[in-house]
């Protein structure tokens, strides 16, 4: 996952004032971008924007219908970069996402045909729709950011992310994503449906035209990777490190410190993916604040979405419809914040 080696990082100067203020200016122009085709969604826009800068993927659940295609493809006609939209289906091979050999009569030799996973930005819409084995083949490229073609290997291009979203409504007939997949994911996201204030300015984009307008450009792809770097050079204290440790362990042992009921409602743990994940969203935010350091709110403020899909309910606390936010806020409020 990471760009440099360790070794280069500790070597490296701490965020001056001039590269904030670029940074800063850079994702304002994003987060404007973002704004002006997609209403509302704040915390989607926030996910995407540390997802980008931590060099991590989203899966996004929500009802059909909440804008996740639109937040996917504005987010890289703002960066300048190449989008694709894969819906998922039963019948969808590994061949059909990475790309496969095609035999090109005229010169009697096979030539390689890249598939839609080879782009900056890649929505998989509905993944819990195709098969376990397509499934890890798109996996495993956004593991390793490549992938491999007749015994040739293709880099991915970078920047790379993937959003990949799931419908919680219609699950007959759909492969779950099981849980040691579900932890590439940085962050899971789930979008509520918008206001009533939000819905009329959606009609009104509508009416004027203005909600398909292709967003215009505003950050080049080297710019992304250069903010991608500087994210890498937030300090992170050895205190806040701690924190993320404290707050994962406790997920493991929830007896040792929560109540019995939530203790109880937590079958298994986050893995150490939760502490990485933390501590990479925690200077994501930091950057998009505008700081050189990592505070306590920079891991509390996704906490959510790092956790939701990495602490696996009970099968009693499911059945109890216990939702894994209140968990989540238990965990929280059970360890001292720094």
């Amino acid at each position: 996952m990471t760009h440099h080696a360790d070794a280069d990082i500790h070597e490296r100067p701490p965020l001056g004032e001039q590269e904030l203020n670029w940074a800063a200016d850079r994702l304002g122009a994003l987060s404007s971008a973002f704004s002006e085709r997609v209403v509302g969604q704040s915390a989607l826009r926030t996910s995407l924007l540390v997802a980008i800068l931590a060099r991590g993927h989203v899966l996004l659940e929500s009802v059909p219908g909440l804008a996740k295609t639109l937040a996917a493809s504005t987010l890289a006609s703002a960066v300048d970069g190449s989008f694709t939209r894969v819906q998922c289906t039963p019948d969808l091979l590994p061949s059909d996402i990475i790309g496969t050999q095609v035999f090109d009569q005229s010169t009697a030799t096979f030539r390689t045909e890249l598939g839609p996973v080879h782009a900056n930005i890649v929505l998989l819409d509905e993944i819990n729709r195709s098969s376990a084995k397509t499934q890890s083949a798109m996996l495993e490229a956004m593991q390793e950011r490549q992938t491999s073609i007749g015994g040739v290997i293709h880099p991915l291009p970078d920047p790379f992310m993937v959003l990949a979203t799931q419908n919680p409504i219609d699950e007959e007939g759909t492969y779950v994503l099981p849980h040691a997949q579900m932890d590439r994911f940085l962050l899971k996201e789930v979008l509520d449906y918008p206001d009533v204030s939000e819905e009329l300015e959606v009609l009104n984009r509508i009416e004027d035209g203005s909600i398909d307008a292709p967003a215009d450009p505003v950050v080049k792809t080297h710019d992304i990777l250069t903010l991608q770097d500087l994210a890498r050079r937030v300090v992170v204290d050895e205190a806040i490190k701690r924190y993320i440790i404290d707050l994962v362990a406790l997920t493991r042992h929830p007896e040792s410190a929560l109540s019995d009921s939530a203790a109880r409602a937590i079958e298994y743990g986050a893995s150490p993916r939760a502490s990485i994940a933390f501590m990479a969203v925690a200077r994501s935010l930091a950057l998009l604040n505008g700081r050189a350091h990592a505070i306590p709110e920079d891991v509390v403020a996704l906490r959510h979405a790092v956790l939701r899909h990495r602490v696996v309910l009970s099968f009693e606390a499911q059945a109890q419809r216990v939702r894994p936010t209140d968990v989540i806020d238990a965990v929280f409020e059970a360890v001292p914040t720094p």
